[in-house]
């Protein structure tokens, strides 16, 4: 029976000049070297050399580059005789195998708990939690038979279940070293998630510490990730409850939760006017995007399978050709994501799978068509976007006009930290089906309305609402293939993330020039009680909403802080509900405050 305790790690040579674990995808002037950040984050672990390690990297950063690195030291150092990988999936032990052996350390990704031990030809293995969870005690013994160090990806994972983080401690609690990387690193829940270490904030909410943090917004400014354009659509809802009563909503408007997830839900039947309409339109902003990068593709995350293969349908009938179907985390699964990362077809049509760590960097375009709404996995869907390439590239994101979603879109460029304590004022506001049953029961429209087998949706329409980037908001309310929407849609696919906002600027203009020029429907005078969804006050309500954001961008670049945090600071002392669904009156105040601290 080998313990597995190899002389010296092959290769061991290569540690100082261990190129990324996918060169040939890097971004320039990366390809010879390691990132700044990832040199950062060695420097910060080496000058300690803790047992515990966690590095918070946003998705698409390189944290597989780091980790490698740091592994060929430490096994190169003879600190550790032996590597073991933790992954979440089946795919992922694959995929972090085939990075490693680009520089010669052999991890074995297909080690069956029933196999026992490892052959002395590797130099570790890529296990998955739910693997580690069922024997325990076998990794406990793996992991002592050797100096080990333990690579926890996607850490936050360990808290899954009870079992899991009690399987991790038992497993690994006596490993020589523990790395733990996370891309998101906050959980939707409080279960404590295995060494990581919690320390009060200044409200006294126990939040976890990172040692090394690389976010969103630097790894934007440093051209490792691209910029994220959320192309908001709208529309007009139909459905019918459990007990026969028909209702209606339009996305966007300020309803009750209940109403908002019926609407919601409506929205990505396959049966209505609204998913063909915004599938045809990603798809139009893919071909733009191809002009300038060639195999770009794209991205639908379905909620379930029939919706994931209805929507492959509608893909085939608008390109005229098939789209790849994901719908478990199999072999056959992986083999499908693998190949179309490899080549260069139009679309690829996942049920949740795509949300974390799988690396396929040509994914420009995505239709974000699934319930699930909790900060934890939007930030993962969002990072199988932003994995840059070449300087240039930039990504656009359908969403549907639901108010949590803009929220999170919003908020993308903020660092956050796992909290083991809620706060009395949460505003989580998630609506994925395990908040929907509380939030009908707390916040009901209708006795009647519910979530079970008896809803049937009746009919949608889709219209285009407005784009989302870098915390401003650009463009008004438009008919789906109008020249207006068109304009946004054909935004070149190689652009600078200054060009990105100038351009989106110029097009709001031209839009608003345009709807100057038209004959606007007679107003009726004060005295006549205007209902408040009257075109004159949308319009105002959208100028207001322009001006304060392009005034957030301008105090945002002066004090160096993130546009979300600028918006929370005015929320904080203005009050009022996030900017979609601020009152003229309540957006005015925010936009007279910053006048007066810019003008100093």
């Amino acid at each position: 029976m080998s313990t597995h305790l190899f002389d010296a790690a092959p290769g061991a040579h290569q540690a100082a000049s261990l190129p990324p674990a996918f060169p040939d995808r890097a971004p320039r002037g990366t390809a010879g070297s390691l990132r700044r950040w990832q040199e950062e984050a060695l420097a910060a672990y080496f000058e300690r050399e803790p047992r515990d390690f966690l590095a918070a990297a946003t998705p698409g950063a390189g944290k597989t580059t780091f980790a490698l690195r740091l592994a060929k030291e430490l096994l190169a150092r003879g600190t550790v005789d032996r590597v073991t990988v933790v992954a979440p999936t089946d795919h992922l032990k694959r995929q972090w195998a085939e990075a490693a052996e680009r520089v010669a350390i052999h991890l074995n990704p297909v080690f069956k708990n029933s196999d026992g031990w490892l052959g002395r030809h590797w130099h570790g293995a890529a296990v998955t939690y739910a693997q580690v969870g069922v024997d325990a005690a076998l990794h406990k013994r793996i992991t002592e038979s050797a100096k080990t160090l333990v690579i926890l990806d996607e850490v936050h994972h360990g808290g899954d279940a009870l079992s899991w983080g009690d399987a991790m401690r038992e497993s690994f609690g006596n490993a020589t070293r523990r790395l733990l990387l996370t891309g998101t690193p906050f959980r939707s829940d409080t279960a404590p998630i295995p060494f990581v270490s919690y320390a009060p904030d200044a409200a006294g909410i126990r939040t976890s510490v990172s040692d090394y943090t690389y976010g969103y917004r630097r790894a934007l400014e440093d051209g490792v990730v691209r910029p994220v354009l959320f192309m908001v659509y709208g529309g007009g809802m139909r459905w019918r409850t459990s007990a026969g009563e028909e209702m209606s909503a339009s996305l966007g408007e300020a309803t009750t939760k209940d109403v908002t997830a019926q609407a919601w839900r409506t929205a990505l039947s396959p049966e209505g006017d609204w998913i063909p309409a915004v599938l045809q339109a990603a798809d139009q902003r893919l071909t733009e995007v191809r002009r300038h990068v060639p195999d770009a593709g794209g991205l639908v995350i379905a909620s379930d399978k029939t919706a994931a293969r209805a929507y492959a349908k509608r893909l085939q009938a608008i390109t005229g050709e098939p789209a790849t179907v994901v719908l478990s985390d199999e072999k056959e699964a992986s083999d499908r994501i693998a190949d179309f990362s490899a080549g260069t077809s139009r679309w690829l049509v996942a049920v949740r799978m795509v949300s974390e760590g799988v690396d396929v960097p040509r994914l420009c375009v995505g239709v974000y068509a699934t319930n699930a709404s909790t900060p934890l996995f939007f930030a993962q869907a969002i990072g199988r976007f932003v994995r840059a390439r070449k300087r240039g590239e930039s990504a656009s994101v359908f969403l549907p006009n639901v108010p949590v979603l803009l929220k999170l879109a919003e908020q993308l460029e903020l660092e956050r930290d796992h909290a083991l304590d809620r706060p009395s004022s949460d505003e989580a506001g998630t609506l994925d089906e395990d908040a929907l049953t509380a939030a009908n029961r707390q916040d009901k429209a209708s006795e009647t309305l519910t979530l079970d087998g008896a809803f049937e949706a009746l009919g949608s329409d889709a219209k285009f609402d407005r784009v989302l980037y870098d915390g401003g908001e650009f463009g008004f309310e438009a008919e789906v293939g109008s020249e207006e929407e068109l304009d946004f849609l054909g935004l070149p696919g190689l652009l600078e993330p200054d060009q990105v906002r100038d351009l989106l600027r110029h097009r709001q203009a031209k839009q608003q020039r345009r709807g100057k020029g038209r004959v606007a429907p007679p107003t009726a005078p004060p005295s006549a009680q205007q209902p408040v969804h009257d075109l004159p006050l949308h319009k105002r309500i959208k100028e207001q909403r322009s001006l304060l954001n392009d005034l957030v961008g301008l105090w945002a670049h002066r004090t160096n802080a993130p546009h979300g945090a600028v918006h929370a600071e005015l929320r904080r002392i203005c009050g009022g509900p996030a900017v979609a669904q601020a009152s003229p009156e309540q957006l005015q105040a925010r936009i007279d405050l910053l006048r007066k601290r810019i003008n100093g």
